[in-house]
């Protein structure tokens, strides 16, 4: 499981049906999906309302005009209404449109007031009422004369609601291809209607009903709707209030046509369907309902109802004006909410409508946006699962931040200029969610990068340097750089003696009890180790990562790993006691050098470890080597001596190993500065410094006589060392170098 979910091959398929299963998402076209989206386009909205203009006039039945007692109660008196229509109507009113439905009769018309009476009474009434004209007799007149009053109708989710067929005063001319427009368009399953006399004295008859989103905002309203007759077993068509409104404003005779594109007439980016309402081009859907662009609600578009009536209004505010009636009481229950304000007159929708068609501007959302919309998370999705592998988390981010501010100006835009309503929010999303799942991914692979980082290492770095390079995985890959690094190599002396008197079950584990000390030390002073070679160890220091105190390291490392030897030493002895055998003592010999050498992962890209190699690493092995030839512990090289000329060494010899043409200045290593400083020390430096001078002036007895001091004095485990350089002094001695000689020993073994 660890290793899929490490795949970039899995990684890509994961996200590849990521993307396959937002698409599908997109297509179902859920509810949150398009409440998400109307958020964008409600604050496109918000950003650029659309200019207000002085085409529409709305005359409100307000708190103050309900508050008249002149006026009388709500509803008013049919009389009082048929003088608001009738001061419009000479005020000059392109068309008075009616946000309301009268659908009972005037309750203070004479004939109500008869009905209502006790029977006794009827009679005696009846010729003193029937001289006073009937109310809706009145307003019918004053509708009729005026000529261009549009009535509403209101749908009704019961059918029983319909008690009157619904006048339609023009029919709607269809063409043949868009005659199933009546399937897709909003249905009236029931309505309520005027009264008839209203109804036939009005110049148009329109619904004034409205779909508010899943969220109870309103963003569009119909423009058509169907009304199936049960005399006829046949849809209607019916236009909306607004549509009507338009229709009358022009006169009676302006007919609403609807019919589809030609080919040659629509964009790519157009609705199929157009309706021409007298000079008015309307784009249209098949669904009829047409986005509406709203205005800022404009307090001087509004007129008190009461001053219509009382004629206490300029002419100049009402003539030549499309006048809306309708009511903004909250008791009348006719506020609504759209995406300008929660809380606005119904009438706003309809007067809202008819502006914006006068004005020509339209908002489109064509089916084609939705494929658009598909294509640019298909196409921007596949550009960010390629690019994922190959680009950091950072340079991901800014990307997809880029991308996702790129589709917002793109969709904000194509509202501000064109009109159209480009979806940013899902597509947006999407990206969004397929940057936060490649991230997730790519965070898993690189952890478990990490893991095989602590994995490859844990066994052959210190903890600080393992915290260090997990942060940097990319250290773990094929090839390496030239650095300066302090390398030791550790040997246990007559191994092959050793190995020779054990079974293989004793030699492991004693191999073990030497080598896990050796190499906690190593990790314990920052080293690294590279290789166990049998019974020998490599390990260098400044890789894989800094450490400028490398030579130091090391060379307190050696001093370490001399001083565990004895407790190792001292159970191999505990352990011979209990065995009656003879016991085993360990002793290793270390050589340590510094310089630069090539660092990294080496091998072939099957298999490959981190290793070093170069001149630098090949010295340091011969002075291990050379180790037992001088009878010491460590030896180092003269660039380490020079790193750390605060610890106890003594040079020894300048030696010419084998396999390099250039003379080495080797060092014994004997302790750290607190021995460096001691007299002890001094003395004896002193001594085997003049020692050294002798010799390589060849002054042979000089020489000697100094190695034999130092030999006395000697604490540190060379005696043999110094038996050795006596015995070389007899021999130069005996046989004495020829001129020009340089004091370099060749050493002949490695």
């Amino acid at each position: 499981m660890q290793k899929l979910l490490t795949n970039r091959w899995i990684h890509t398929l994961i996200l590849l049906g990521l993307l396959v299963g937002t698409v599908l998402v997109r297509m179902g076209d859920y509810n949150w999906n398009t409440s998400l989206r109307y958020l964008a386009f409600d604050a496109y909205n918000k950003m650029l309302p659309r200019p207000q203009t002085d085409h529409v006039v709305i005359v409100d039945i307000d708190e103050m005009s309900l508050a008249r007692d002149d006026l009388g109660q709500w509803p008013w008196s049919r009389d009082v209404m048929a003088r608001l229509v009738t001061n419009l109507d000479e005020m000059g009113a392109k068309a008075v449109v009616f946000d309301m439905v009268f659908a009972e009769s005037d309750r203070t018309s004479p004939q109500t007031i008869i009905e209502r009476q006790p029977e006794e009474r009827r009679e005696s009434l009846k010729d003193l009422l029937r001289q006073i004209p009937d109310n809706d007799e009145i307003f019918s007149k004053a509708i009729k004369d005026a000529g261009n009053i549009v009535t509403g109708i209101i749908w009704s989710s019961k059918k029983e609601a319909t008690r009157r067929k619904p006048r339609l005063s023009k029919p709607i001319l269809l063409a043949k291809s868009v005659r199933p427009l009546i399937e897709t368009v909003p249905s009236m399953t029931g309505v309520a209607t005027n009264i008839p006399e209203i109804s036939r004295a009005a110049a148009g008859n329109g619904c004034f009903g409205v779909i508010p989103e899943v969220d109870g905002i309103i963003r569009r309203v119909p423009l058509l709707f169907a009304f199936k007759d049960p005399e006829r077993d046949a849809s209607i068509m019916y236009p909306s209030l607004a549509v009507e409104a338009l229709r009358v404003s022009q006169g009676g005779k302006t007919l609403i046509k609807a019919r589809t594109l030609k080919a040659g007439e629509a964009g790519p980016f157009d609705p199929p369907l157009k309706m021409s309402v007298g000079k008015y081009e309307i784009p249209l859907d098949w669904d009829g309902l047409f986005f509406v662009h709203f205005s800022k609600k404009r307090d001087k578009k509004y007129i008190p109802a009461w001053q219509i009536v009382d004629n206490k209004v300029d002419a100049t505010r009402i003539k030549d004006k499309i006048v809306f009636v309708g009511t903004s009481a909250e008791g009348l229950k006719d506020i609504r909410s759209t995406p300008l304000n929660l809380f606005i007159p119904g009438v706003e929708l309809h007067a809202n409508v008819v502006e914006q068609v006068i004005s020509g501007k339209y908002l489109l959302r064509p089916d084609i946006l939705e494929g658009v919309e598909l294509l640019v998370v298909i196409f921007v999705g596949m550009l960010i699962i390629l690019l994922a592998p190959f680009i950091g988390a950072i340079f991901m981010a800014t990307f997809t931040t880029t991308l996702i501010a790129t589709i917002a100006f793109v969709s904000w835009h194509s509202f501000e200029v064109y009109g159209l309503l480009l979806d940013p929010v899902y597509p947006s999303l999407c990206l969004l969610t397929l940057f936060v799942m490649s991230s997730l991914l790519s965070y898993i692979r690189i952890e478990f990068e990490r893991k095989q980082v602590r994995e490859a290492f844990g066994f052959y770095i210190s903890p600080d340097f393992m915290e260090e390079l997990t942060k940097d995985p990319e250290k773990l890959k094929l090839g390496g750089d030239i650095r300066e690094l302090s390398v030791m190599f550790s040997d246990i002396r007559n191994f092959t003696s050793i190995s020779e008197t054990m079974s293989p079950e004793a030699l492991i584990q004693l191999m073990n009890d030497f080598l896990t000390p050796m190499s906690d030390l190593v990790m314990e002073n920052r080293g690294t180790i590279d290789k166990y070679m049998g019974d020998a160890m490599m390990a260098f220091w400044n890789a894989p990562l800094d450490d400028d105190a490398h030579a130091r390291h090391a060379c307190r490392t050696a001093l370490l790993m001399n001083k565990a030897l004895a407790p190792i030493n001292e159970d191999l002895k505990r352990q011979a006691d209990e065995e009656g055998g003879e016991p085993l003592v360990l002793e290793a010999g270390i050589g340590i050098n510094t310089g630069p050498a090539s660092v990294g992962n080496m091998g072939s890209k099957q298999r490959f470890a981190y290793s070093a190699l170069g001149d630098t690493v090949n010295l340091a092995s011969r002075l291990e080597g050379q180790t037992k030839q001088y009878g010491v512990r460590v030896l180092v090289g003269e660039a380490t001596r020079l790193q750390v000329p605060e610890f106890a060494m003594l040079e020894l010899d300048l030696i010419r190993v084998k396999g390099k043409q250039e003379p080495e200045r080797i060092f014994v290593l004997l302790g750290d500065e607190e021995m460096a400083q001691g007299e002890y020390f001094k003395n004896w430096e002193k001594q085997h410094d003049d020692m050294l001078v002798a010799y390589r002036a060849m002054n042979w007895d000089e020489a000697k006589k100094c190695a034999d001091m130092c030999q006395s004095i000697s604490k540190e485990g060379m005696t043999k060392f110094y038996e050795i350089f006596l015995e070389r002094i007899e021999g130069m001695k005996a046989a004495p170098p020829g001129q020009g000689w340089d004091g370099v020993f060749v050493a002949t073994t490695k």
